[in-house]
């Protein structure tokens, strides 16, 4: 006689979990990274404003420790870790690994039970991403990821500052941003949403107070970069090169595989009773060696540049400051102008 049962194994429980709230579930699915790890305030306040909406399905995918200034990295011949994460009404992963890699997992269907979102939302991050900022963002390459697979997205930042930000400003923040967030959504599914951009949103110390949103262009705003020689080797907790996920890191292991390699071959030609004649410098032992440790900080500076239209500058003047970021060059003064375009729509439904 034949069984009609279904064996309940064939897929992981949790597989499983995601593809039955999926299927029971036609809100519009968002997906939430950041750069400053799954446990900072600013991605805590975001997913619990979007998920006491109910509009949304939301998942979140992201770093388990501090990859703020990571960039755009990813993580190579090594195995990256991904652990389930509570965060409620949310479905939640950690990933030991950068930005870039939560996003590319969750849009890659090894993760999730679906491809592709309907928006992906990187932040809220803990400090300016603006100007050349954003090339070493995690944040900013969260949401860029996400534009290169084809996936609407939005990076957001409070523009944070040492004496004068609070915890509670990311709640702030976010009653800020929501309604932009929505009305992306609501585009995105009319069709009406700029396509092949992501739109990096940056809120000024005091979101409250703000100015309302601005268009603006990206600068070439820099801190000035300061290293400092140190006595130890040890970083602060949350550096973003603890967990070796540093393509340099990489670089150096693959170094070492072939200086191993190479020594296993003198050995074994040393073996064969084989004269090799120098031609360098005898090895420094360990001892012999020169060890230098140095640590990088970021230190702000004047700006002189005076033009309204500027990240950096519309965000100290108090304005919301929003702007489009292309793959490429070439589309750019295009996509900033559709960019114009649905922001004034958008800030106008609002108003109504």
């Amino acid at each position: 006689m034949t069984s009609t049962s279904v064996k309940n194994n064939l897929l992981p429980p949790g597989l499983v979990s995601n593809l039955q709230q999926v299927l029971l579930s036609r809100k519009p699915i968002v997906l939430v990274t950041n750069g400053d790890g799954i446990d900072a305030p600013g991605l805590t306040c975001l997913v619990e404003a979007l998920v006491s909406q109910g509009l949304y399905s939301v998942h979140v995918c992201a770093p388990q420790s501090d990859k703020s200034v990571s960039g755009h990295s990813v993580t190579l011949r090594e195995t990256v870790t991904v652990n389930s994460a509570e965060i409620n009404g949310a479905i939640a992963y950690e990933v030991s690994g950068t930005p870039a890699d939560c996003v590319s997992l969750a849009l890659s269907g090894a993760l999730f039970s679906w491809s592709k979102p309907l928006l992906v939302i990187s932040g809220i991050n803990r400090g300016s991403s603006c100007g050349h900022h954003k090339f070493y963002s995690g944040v900013v390459a969260g949401a860029r990821e996400a534009m290169i697979c084809g996936v609407p997205s939005l990076s957001v930042s409070l523009h944070w500052k040492k004496d004068e930000s609070e915890e509670s400003h990311f709640k702030d923040a976010v009653a800020v941003c929501l309604p932009l967030i929505n009305a992306a959504v609501r585009d995105i599914e009319k069709g009406v949403f700029p396509k092949n951009c992501s739109l990096n949103i940056e809120i000024p110390t005091l979101p409250l107070s703000n100015k309302g949103f601005k268009l603006t262009k990206q600068s070439t705003w820099r801190s000035t970069p300061n290293w400092q020689a140190v006595s130890t080797n040890r970083y602060p907790a949350g550096h973003f090169m603890s967990n070796q996920q540093s393509l340099g890191i990489q670089l150096a292991q693959l170094g070492r595989d072939a200086s191993a390699a190479g020594a296993a071959r003198r050995l074994a030609t040393q073996k064969k009773n084989v004269e090799i004649e120098s031609t360098g410098a005898a090895r420094k032992t360990e001892s012999q060696r020169v060890k230098k440790f140095f640590r990088l900080e970021f230190l702000d500076k004047e700006q002189n540049d005076m033009d309204e239209e500027l990240d950096f500058r519309a965000v100290e003047s108090g304005f919301v400051s929003i702007t489009p970021l292309s793959p490429s060059p070439i589309i750019e003064l295009e996509i900033h102008t559709a960019a114009s375009d649905w922001i004034s729509s958008a800030l106008l439904q609002q108003e109504q």
